[in-house]
């Protein structure tokens, strides 16, 4: 008699013990960047109102948060600044006593275990909203990456290890890369936001920055959400120019081009685990809809298991603090 023939997969999966041991993909606090907001003034924790748990810290107060972050396990912070004064052409953004830039020198100064990574753009520092110089409602692309190379020179002097361009301008990448040659600093790597696409998931971020624009929008410098090769483009022409990493923002909704990105180009992958993104589950699970935990660490292990090594989100300090029972 024929006896029925199938395969048993659910052998690997019979105990916590035996799932753990053939797991294919691992989160760890080694993975994850931490953003922080920091302002001038002192004794400010501003909460963002749209980011339960996020805060614009003064200076003062970040050694209380430094402090948490590093006993967490975590080895990364990004820093973005939200400045007092803002003008036209964002002269906070390249200023040596900005607050970005004594942000990094705080930080490396108490904490110089941590990798700190500088956000390098001009929005939140210019009265427009606007990632570059604007003329007659015209965002100009050519006479922007003289104040990008500014700010990235300001922000290694200050002692940053890592320059993060983010503000999609052709050619950004180059006019760092030479800018920062020519001050001296070769051997400051780019995290550059290469595949960044005009989204509506950043919403709250610009809460937290205080960088809407005041008038139109960034589709003329970001990337329409309906294209797939254009980011493969963008990525080759940001290696060409001196990348050293590849920043794909937002994440969820861009797990394809994640793994495009993976398949395609040899350096470390980022994934931008985006505001809109964090704010959506911490709104369910206040109403609880959902197991916050349970999401995050799904949501998390998807994009690693999409391809990426690093993941910058809101949540690093929970997650850190899941995976180490604290």
């Amino acid at each position: 008699m024929r006896e029925l023939q199938f395969d048993r997969h659910r052998r690997l999966r019979n105990s916590a013990q035996l799932r753990d041991l053939v797991r294919e993909t691992h989160l760890t606090a080694n993975d994850l960047i931490y953003p922080i907001f920091v302002v001038e003034g002192e004794n400010k924790r501003n909460p963002v109102a749209s980011m339960p748990g996020v805060y614009q810290l003064s200076l003062d107060l970040l050694n209380e948060e430094m402090n948490e972050v590093v006993s967490l396990g975590i080895k990364s912070v990004i820093v973005f600044g939200v400045p007092e004064n803002k003008d036209e052409h964002g002269t906070e953004a390249y200023h040596d006593n900005g607050i970005v830039q004594k942000a990094i020198v705080h930080i490396k100064e108490h904490f110089p275990q941590l990798v700190v990574i500088a956000d390098t753009c001009l929005c939140q520092y210019t009265s427009h909203g606007h990632c570059g110089i604007v003329e007659e409602g015209k965002i100009l692309n050519d006479p922007t990456l003289d104040l990008l190379g500014r700010t990235a020179v300001s922000q290694a002097k200050a002692g940053a290890d890592i320059i993060a361009p983010s503000n999609m301008m052709d050619g950004f990448v180059a006019a760092i890369r030479f800018a920062l040659d020519e001050a001296g600093y070769t051997d400051i790597p780019i995290m550059s936001y290469a595949v960044k696409y005009s989204s509506s998931f950043y919403g709250p971020f610009r809460d937290a920055a205080h960088s809407s624009p005041k008038f139109g929008d960034r589709k003329a410098y970001q990337m329409d959400p309906a294209n797939r090769m254009e980011a493969l483009r963008e990525a080759e022409s940001d290696l060409a120019e001196g990348a050293d990493f590849l920043i794909v923002k937002p994440a969820l909704s861009y797990l394809d081009i994640i793994r495009d990105v993976k398949n395609n180009f040899n350096v470390p992958v980022v994934a931008y685990n985006v505001s809109g993104e964090y704010s959506m589950i911490k709104a369910a699970a206040q109403n609880g809809w959902i197991n916050e935990k349970e999401i995050v660490m799904e949501m998390l292990t998807s994009m690693k298991r999409a391809g990426v090594d690093l993941i910058i989100t809101y949540f690093a300090k929970d997650v850190a603090g899941w995976l180490s029972n604290k």
